[in-house]
């Protein structure tokens, strides 16, 4: 079965005279709607959920010091050192281990001397290191107009999926 039946023309993000049907405060209510949907045979690709109210979240995972700066380089460089050295193995006859060895030792040596400047470079501005994500706080669902009294009709008959407008 092809993914592409059923699916919008040339514009697949796009719906046509797009109306809230409901808005949610998690991805999982909201697909869990538009799945109900499906099971109740509504075509479905007349529908669209938007995360909306976007926010970015950081989490520190630890602090940023000198030997893990260094740690990190090596490591980075000796997976960079690796795969080059596969590459070149490719190309050569005549002791590829050795060839694989000494890209790996020279990736070493270059992603060392480069996180240590780098890091260097920040004079201590941000000492800690995170991961980042940007996330929506609440989740829309959309239909196309034509459709929208058909998917409120049958919306209605799932208990709980329409957020209570009052709270």
């Amino acid at each position: 079965m092809s993914m592409s039946a059923g699916m919008p023309g040339p514009r697949p993000l796009k719906l046509e005279f797009p109306q809230s049907l409901a808005v949610y405060d998690d991805y999982a209510t909201a697909q869990k709607t538009v799945d109900f949907l499906s099971d109740q045979h509504f075509p479905v690709q007349h529908l669209m959920i938007v995360g909306t109210d976007l926010k970015r979240v950081e989490r520190i995972t630890g602090r940023l010091t000198t030997g893990r700066v260094a740690l990190g380089g090596v490591l980075s460089g000796v997976w960079l050192g690796l795969f080059v050295g596969l590459v070149f193995a490719l190309f050569v006859d005549e002791n590829a281990l050795a060839m694989i060895v000494s890209t790996m030792l020279f990736g070493a040596v270059f992603g060392l001397i480069w996180a240590l400047l780098g890091y260097a470079l920040t004079r201590g501005q941000r000492d800690f290191s995170s991961v980042t994500q940007v996330v929506a706080t609440r989740y829309e669902v959309l239909v196309e107009h034509k459709v929208a009294a058909q998917a409120r009709e049958l919306l209605a008959k799932l208990p709980g999926a329409l957020p209570n407008p009052f709270e």
